[in-house]
């Protein structure tokens, strides 16, 4: 059994028990935050099933699933459910996703028109790894040198990453500085070290470090998740003062 077929898979199933949840709060509350927030997770779900399936075979159709799910999607919509918690002055939040709207749109096309080179693929190496080309290894990768996707993913990452991550140590913030509702403070700090976890794990799969990369994707979704049933949870009332007696 290698660790590192089954580490996306659970990865895979922790994000959709997750994903669920958000989901089915949003089907009760109707807060649009919820919806975008569910849609992030569902992309993060996505990247680790195919970083699954490609632990067993080349599929150029799940590759761009994981690019587009993984690479590209999770931290924007993600962070675009923070925008729409926080952000309540006029319609920014509203202006903000429809350029997001977009911008993905015009991304998955984009992925879906890039040519990729399948003889770059190998079952025994992180795609995060075997997507980019290393010169200086004589390695060519997945993806060509250049493509106009490459250069479009730092984006939604930098707005996903400045939002979620941000938006969660604010919150913190506030709640700390208010000294009220301490299990939101304490599940918005879970909440911003797991979005960073993955980023911090392919920070060391570029220093010729890529086992820990599905661990850190692992962690990261375990956080946020257990970030967001603490800052949702309902906080015990404080018992009613019995009368006394004369």
């Amino acid at each position: 059994m290698q660790i590192d077929r089954w580490l996306p898979f659970a990865s895979m199933l922790v994000t959709a028990i997750f994903a669920a949840a958000v989901l089915r709060r949003y089907v009760r509350r109707r807060r649009p935050y919820l919806l975008f927030w569910g849609l992030g997770l569902v992309f993060y779900g996505l990247g680790a099933f195919a970083e699954f399936y490609s632990t067993l075979a080349w599929s150029p159709l799940v590759f761009r699933l994981w690019y587009i799910g993984g690479a590209l999607l999770t931290a924007a919509w993600l962070g675009q459910g923070t925008v729409f918690l926080l952000v309540r002055r006029g319609r920014i939040a509203f202006y903000l996703m429809v350029l997001l709207l977009i911008g993905s749109a015009l991304a998955v096309i984009v992925m879906f028109n890039t040519p990729l080179n399948a003889e770059a693929f190998s079952p025994d190496r992180p795609l995060s790894v075997q997507y980019k080309t290393d010169r200086e290894a004589g390695i060519v990768g997945i993806l060509p040198e250049g493509a106009l996707v490459r250069k479009l993913t730092p984006i939604f990452n930098l707005y996903g990453t400045v939002a979620l991550v941000g938006g969660a140590i604010y919150s913190s913030w506030i709640f700390w500085r208010k000294r009220i509702l301490p299990n939101r403070m304490i599940g918005n700090i879970l909440i911003a070290v797991g979005a960073l976890s993955p980023a911090f794990g392919g920070t060391l799969s570029r220093l010729g470090m890529p086992e820990f990369l599905y661990i850190s994707e692992l962690l990261g979704a375990v956080l946020m998740f257990i970030g967001f049933l603490q800052a949702t949870a309902v906080p015990e009332a404080a018992p009613s003062p019995r009368p006394s007696r004369a």
